[in-house]
């Protein structure tokens, strides 16, 4: 008898019980650390400006540009984990296409707030908008990022269309906001399934290439454009971003599932994870073959300013961002876990493989923005320096809590998880 067999015997009070205490805990260390990003963000960033952070003229980038692209790449891999269910008809993921549409939103979110800190002058967000200089990357991005959200909000409305009519039939408060967001619509219909089928499949095809072009792609486009800075001025640059979206939304999509069924004691569907697992070791071989390369031909240029970064990268006293998060955690350990035989049908081998890559993508990140901009471009020219302090720390962590906090209230207010999942109290795949 398994263990998900064991919570579905559990007596339905000690289950709800169980899961009440759970709950409070989540949400007080949620509170918590968010509370403490806020005080921050007042005390430090609203009273002080960027001279709250240790950001400079020679690293005008950090740590909030770091988890921006971080958490861009989760949602750009999260969506197009999503199309490969609603857009090519990969029934099999189906049990997480919501929640990997409803991480991408949120991830967006996170990401866009993480920028609007760091610009230093988030009232002039707009200016891109209403002036929009068609030669300028960032430009083009911030229309895409736009249009990005509209599409994932409309894509995860469709998705869950037929359970939001059903559900608005009941009398409580969620009813009432069911009704609201399906206008009233009393029955869904065999025509109103295929309609809304067909309506996923094009917007799923569509978000592709604006995932890919738009959205991350162009995230990574806006660090290849930069000239000053050889090591990032690759054509390989932003196809990297794209298959790290990938790495990580997977790997997103994977830690979700499990630990939302282990918590709730719902039987997993374990091919699906295996599938899963399988995608997540194919992303991340090319993405190793694909930074192999991007370094080997940075050592063979013998540039000044290439050879230097990898030196600072390797060997300096951020050695632990790359070797630690970089290599082990984002590609090494996961690669291992997901090729070993016995740990790769393993769900929570997968699992914990998953969270690792999640975990080093963070230094994946930072690694792409500040070495490349510590290390000076000629002899003789200032040395940069730079580490969070403890505000940009307080910030984050304040952010994160807000990621989370959105994407569980999603999950409670919305039906995330079909209404006939799970029902039948026995894993029909294994």
């Amino acid at each position: 008898m398994t263990k998900a067999s064991l919570g579905k015997n559990m007596p339905a009070s000690q289950q709800t019980k169980r899961l009440k205490k759970i709950e409070i805990i989540w949400w007080t260390c949620l509170i918590i650390c968010f509370g403490v990003g806020i005080y921050s963000i007042i005390s430090g960033y609203f009273l002080e400006g960027m001279s709250s952070t240790y950001l400079s003229n020679i690293v005008p980038w950090g740590g909030w540009v770091a988890f921006y692209i971080y958490f861009i790449g989760m949602s750009a891999g999260s969506f197009l984990l999503s199309t490969m269910i609603y857009g090519f008809g990969m029934e099999k993921y189906e049990k997480i296409g919501r929640s990997a549409l409803l991480s991408a939103i949120v991830c967006m979110i996170t990401a866009i707030t993480f920028i609007f800190f760091d610009i230093g002058r988030p009232d002039h967000i707009m200016n891109s908008v209403i002036y929009w200089n068609v030669m300028s990357t960032m430009s083009w991005e911030i229309h895409f990022y736009i249009v990005y959200i509209v599409l994932l909000v409309t894509e995860l409305y469709f998705s869950m269309r037929k359970d939001l009519i059903t559900l608005a039939k009941n009398n409580d408060i969620k009813g009432k906001i069911y009704r609201i967001l399906t206008f009233k619509k009393q029955e869904f219909t065999a025509a109103d399934a295929a309609r809304d089928k067909k309506r996923l499949k094009v917007m799923g095809i569509i978000g592709i290439p604006l995932a890919i072009f738009g959205v991350h792609g162009g995230t990574g486009s806006i660090f290849a454009v930069v000239k000053a800075q050889p090591y990032l001025n690759s054509g390989l640059f932003p196809l990297i971003f794209i298959l790290s979206a990938l790495v990580s939304g997977t790997a997103l999509s994977i830690a979700i599932y499990v630990i939302k069924s282990k918590v709730r004691k719902q039987e997993i569907d374990v091919p699906m994870v295996r599938s899963l697992g399988s995608m997540l070791a194919l992303f991340l071989g090319i993405e190793f073959i694909m930074v192999w390369y991007e370094f080997l031909i940075g050592i063979y240029g013998l540039g000044h300013e290439e050879l230097g970064t990898i030196k600072l990268l390797t060997g300096s006293k951020w050695w632990w961002s790359f070797w630690i998060f970089q290599m082990g955690l984002a590609m090494f350990f996961p690669l291992i876990i997901l090729f070993i035989k016995k740990t790769r049908k393993s769900v929570n081998w997968i699992l914990a493989a998953s969270i690792m890559t999640i975990i080093g993508v963070i230094g994946v990140r930072f690694n792409m923005v500040v070495p490349t901009l510590i290390m000076p471009k000629l002899e003789g020219m200032p040395v940069g320096d730079y580490y969070p302090n403890l505000s940009e720390w307080l910030t984050t962590f304040g952010l994160i809590a807000m990621c989370l906090i959105i994407y569980t209230l999603g999950e409670k207010v919305l039906p995330i998880e079909e209404l006939d999942s799970h029902e039948s109290g026995v894993n029909k795949y294994e």
